[in-house]
């Protein structure tokens, strides 16, 4: 299956993030280009932000914290992240999205 955001490796599911780190609150807002749009509450300091966005997706997943890691982007708002239990299919699936059809947010 192929999606503009998330791609299967052997590894498995790499998704393709665009982050807002200091929001008021941490959501999901949708597509960003080729990305999904992630606010998060926690600043861009020390890691923080990153912590916050692997915990908002690992809820939202459904997958343990462990499972997902930043696979490249850790220093900037545009990330891709690792799911080593899912594939894309799956990660489209909990993440509510079809081809052509925003997330469900």
């Amino acid at each position: 299956m192929t999606h503009p955001i998330v791609q299967d490796t052997k590894g498995g599911a790499i998704i393709t993030i665009q982050v807002q780190p200091k929001a008021s609150k941490s959501e999901c807002v949708g597509l960003h280009g080729d990305a999904l749009k992630i606010r998060v509450a926690a600043p861009p300091v020390d890691g923080r932000a990153n912590e916050a966005v692997l915990a908002f997706l690992a809820k939202r997943l459904k997958v343990a914290p462990s499972t997902l890691a930043i696979h490249a982007g850790a220093g900037g708002r545009h990330k891709r992240v690792l799911c080593t239990t899912l594939n894309a299919a799956d990660v489209l699936a909990r993440l509510g999205l079809t081809a052509g059809k925003g997330p469900v947010v």
